[in-house]
């Protein structure tokens, strides 16, 4: 499969099952190796992808990942319906979580989400609404050599 045009698609995403836990960043890094895509990058998107995810998973009711794929880069958006962020900058901190011990127990909830995805993505945002839920944008340039490498 050749990219020579935009690419998107959806998951939905259900609050608590951790059963489903990875199946849209798995889904997702498929998608992109059907691409051709550089591994490194295909790497960077799909952590980023994943730790978006189980965030969703982890604290929120539901939430959607969209993502877009064009010859210069991957964008990921993953929207939920949570409880909010109320203080972003102390989420940012490695190892600080807001998870429920019993997640904790299950292995999940380190507090790297966040940090990971933002050491990932070339572009990093955030917004969330305390009581409404959290929007992150992510998004992972494609090298200008493949891009030219591909066109051939």
């Amino acid at each position: 499969m050749k990219l020579s045009e935009t690419l998107e698609g959806s998951f939905s995403l259900i609050g608590g099952d951790f059963s489903k836990g990875g199946a849209a960043s798995c889904e997702l890094k498929s998608i992109l190796e059907k691409l051709h895509l550089p591994e490194d990058i295909i790497q960077r998107a799909t952590i980023s992808a994943f730790e978006a995810e189980m965030n969703v998973i982890i604290h929120a009711i539901a939430g959607t990942m969209l993502y877009s794929v064009t010859p210069e880069r991957i964008k990921i958006v993953v929207t939920d319906m949570g409880p909010g962020i109320p203080d972003i900058e102390l989420a940012m901190q490695e190892g600080y979580s807001t998870a429920p011990e019993w997640v904790k127990e299950m292995g999940w909830g380190a507090g790297m989400g966040l940090p990971n995805m933002k050491k990932n993505a070339d572009v990093f945002n955030i917004d969330s609404v305390v009581g409404e839920g959290t929007t992150v944008e992510l998004i992972i340039y494609i090298p200008k050599e493949w891009r030219s490498h591909e066109s051939q």
